[in-house]
């Protein structure tokens, strides 16, 4: 949903008028702030609960704008006289203070519920528990391909509120949207896609049933002619296509079938033996997308993600041998499935971006055994006893190393899916640190191993994000393993006496 005629500047209006409060100066709001000053606004609060010793230079930053900043406690004190109130994504609007706050009457909105509310663009937005960002990269390079001028943001790359009045109808804009994001808007995309729904982000949603309606504003404010991308193999995401009833389409592992409460599906991408395939407008084809076994990209999730893509893609106004090449020239994104460095036959792989259970589940799923998992770090409240099952039950697992927060959840949820039987558990140790945890690792893989460090966690514990938690592993695994290949070179190889 874009911006109805009169409607822009109705909002524009507001910015100059009303008492605006900004929560939360992360990198999202700073720019909104550059654009609420650049547009007039007149009379503009800012809060963090860092301090400006926390914040560093972005402090200084802030200093210099006109505005009325609060740092550290008492940052919400902003909300007392505000009208229109900005929230960082992740912030609940049921705090004690923005909810006086909204009974007095302020409206509640977002940086991204702004974008939305000011774009004339058409906007392409994608939600799910794992693969937005692979999926939000291949629609780009897939709408690109296809000749189409695009802009990628959300919850990627940089904010695009201070460029939100340039975009014209031509532009088409691609969002990865997160569920902190979408509970803090009330509109939706044109076109949407829900990946797949599975337990993320309990440390700050209330439960899951509050995770799965944030995730279902994606498509909750379409309008007719609004299209709406879901999985076939998800039940969860297939009750949701029922909700939408019309305008759906639907991708999975096999062809999907009609649902019962959907209306007409002529789209839809499915994996069809050793090709992917679709079916375009009308539900013509199926035509072939890619050769299964010429995509890059591993694992059957990341499948799923190029399906997913294609769809979108093609209710975008692209074109399907764009989005093949696309498919089969793609080489994914940092921090995921991300191979690092191999030496002495053991290659080190990079998965920080497994944030939670089933990711790291899925990441084990595409390689074949012998595998050392690292994993561990902040809890978020999330269950581990199905990823455990699939340790287990898959038996190409030798060797799990463990850290962080929750090192001992995840042990206790292996030795419960092993039921008792020492012989089923792969071996287990507990390490202090990354570094350690590496090293351990390394330790008894033979040629043919890989380690896999898809943790099943949040970084908060020990690291900023999941971004600086892989660019740290990648550095550790390059400098452990030069020293495993110096030591190999040094040794040289091995003479029989007198030979």
């Amino acid at each position: 949903m874009k911006a109805v005629p009169g409607e822009r500047e109705r909002v524009l209006r507001n910015l100059r008028r009303r008492r605006i409060a900004v929560v939360g100066l992360g990198v999202s709001n700073r720019a909104l702030l550059r654009f609420l000053l650049a547009r007039g606004a007149r009379s503009v609060a800012a809060g963090d609960v860092k301090t400006a010793s926390a914040l560093g230079p972005v402090a200084r930053e802030l200093a210099s704008m006109p505005v009325d900043l609060r740092l550290g406690p008492g940052y919400l004190d902003i909300l007392k006289d505000a009208e229109l109130v900005f929230l960082t994504p992740g912030m609940r609007k049921d705090l004690p203070e923005i909810a006086a706050a909204r009974e007095r009457g302020a409206e509640i909105s977002s940086e991204m519920g702004l974008l939305l509310s000011l774009t004339r663009a058409r906007t392409v937005g994608v939600t799910g528990s794992a693969g937005k960002t692979t999926t939000t990269s291949l629609v780009r390079d897939m709408l690109v391909r296809s000749g189409l001028r695009v802009v990628v943001g959300g919850n990627i790359g940089t904010p695009l509120i201070e460029q939100a009045l340039d975009f014209g109808p031509e532009t088409t804009m691609v969002l990865e949207m997160s569920s902190f994001q979408l509970q803090l808007v009330d509109r939706s995309p044109h076109i949407a896609a829900v990946l797949n729904i599975a337990p993320n982000h309990l440390d700050v949603h209330r439960d899951f049933d509050e995770y799965v309606a944030a995730k279902k504003v994606i498509y909750r404010y379409q309008r007719p002619g609004d299209w709406a991308v879901f999985s076939a193999d998800d039940p969860l995401t297939l009750a949701m296509a029922r909700e939408k009833g019309t305008d759906v389409a639907l991708f999975g592992r096999s062809e999907p079938a009609e649902v019962p409460g959907v209306g007409e599906v002529p789209y839809r991408a499915f994996i069809d033996g050793d090709r992917l395939a679709v079916r375009g407008p009308g539900g013509r084809g199926p035509e072939t997308l890619c050769l299964v076994r010429d995509v890059r990209l591993r694992g059957e999730h990341n499948l799923l993600n190029i399906l997913a893509a294609a769809l979108l893609t093609l209710l975008a106004g692209g074109r399907l041998d764009a989005a093949g090449h696309v498919a089969v020239t793609f080489e994914g994104v940092e921090h995921r499935l991300e191979p690092v460095v191999t030496v002495g036959g053991v290659t080190l792989v990079n998965d920080s971006i497994a944030t939670s259970p089933d990711r790291t589940a899925a990441a084990l799923a595409s390689f074949p055994g012998p595998l050392h998992l690292i994993a561990g770090g902040y809890d978020k409240k999330l269950p581990f006893d199905t990823l455990a099952e699939s340790v287990v039950g898959s038996g190409k697992v030798a060797k799990v190393v463990l850290l962080g927060q929750t090192a001992g959840k995840i042990r206790r949820a292996l030795e419960v899916a092993a039921g008792g039987a020492e012989e089923r558990l792969p071996a287990i140790v507990e390490t202090a640190g990354l570094e350690e945890a590496v090293r351990e690792s390394l330790e008894d893989a033979r040629p043919g191993t890989t380690v896999l460090f898809s943790p099943a966690c949040a970084s908060f514990d020990m690291f900023t994000n999941f971004e600086e938690r892989g660019r740290a592993f990648k550095e550790i695994a390059r400098r452990l393993a030069g020293k495993e290949a110096g030591t190999r070179a040094g040794a040289g190889p091995t003479r029989r006496p007198g030979s």
